[in-house]
C-alpha cells in the first residue's frame, strides 16, 4: 500500500530523479529530447527543489512505497491572487492506472480545503494528462504559450473549483 506524505529533504534525490524521467517520456515526443533534457536538468535539480520544499507559499507530496521508494510526487503553490496552481503531479509508469495520482491530487486538495478553486497549466499535447485532469473535474479556460521555456508550444490553462468547506 503505498502512502502519501509530506516532502521532507530526504526525499530531493529521488523526486528528482522521478521528475526527470516524467519529464523525458512525457515532453520528449512533444519538444524534442534536448529541450525536454535541458529544461528537467535546470528545473528539477536536488537544490532547486530544496529551495521549492522551504517555500512556505508552495505544499509538496511524495507517495512512498512500503520499502521507502518514492512512486508519486505532486506540488502546489498559492499564487499571488490567492489562488492554488497545481504545478506538478508525476507518477511511475508502473502506477498508471492505479489510482495513485488520483490519490495524489485528492492529497493537493485536502491540503487546500476552503480554497475556491485551482489550476494549473498542461503544454498540448500531454494528452494522458489532459484527459486525467478532465476526468477530475477539471475544465480547459484558456489557451497561452506554453510557460517553463518552452518556446513554440502552447498550454492549456485548466481549471477546477472547488466545494465550500
Amino acid at each position: 500500500m503505498t502512502h502519501i506524505r509530506a516532502m521532507t529533504k530526504n526525499d530531493l534525490a529521488e523526486v528528482s530523479r522521478l521528475l526527470g524521467q516524467s519529464w523525458r517520456r512525457t515532453y520528449s515526443p512533444i519538444m524534442g529530447a534536448d529541450t525536454t533534457a535541458r529544461l528537467s536538468d535546470d528545473k528539477h535539480a536536488p537544490q532547486k527543489l530544496a529551495v521549492e520544499l522551504e517555500d512556505n507559499d508552495k505544499m509538496s507530496f511524495v507517495a512512498e512505497r512500503p520499502d521507502g521508494s518514492i512512486a508519486g510526487y505532486a506540488m502546489a503553490a498559492m499564487d499571488d491572487g490567492g489562488d492554488v496552481m497545481l504545478d506538478r503531479l508525476h507518477i511511475e509508469p508502473n502506477e498508471f492506472g492505479t489510482g495513485l495520482a488520483t490519490d495524489l491530487l485528492h492529497a493537493v486538495l485536502a491540503a487546500h480545503a476552503g480554497i475556491p478553486s485551482i489550476a494549473l497549466e498542461v503544454i498540448e499535447g500531454n494528452d494522458r494528462a489532459i484527459a486525467f485532469y478532465q476526468k477530475h473535474g477539471f475544465e480547459a479556460v484558456e489557451r497561452r504559450p506554453a510557460a517553463h521555456g518552452v518556446g513554440g508550444h502552447a498550454s492549456l490553462i485548466m481549471r477546477r473549483l472547488l466545494p465550500r468547506a
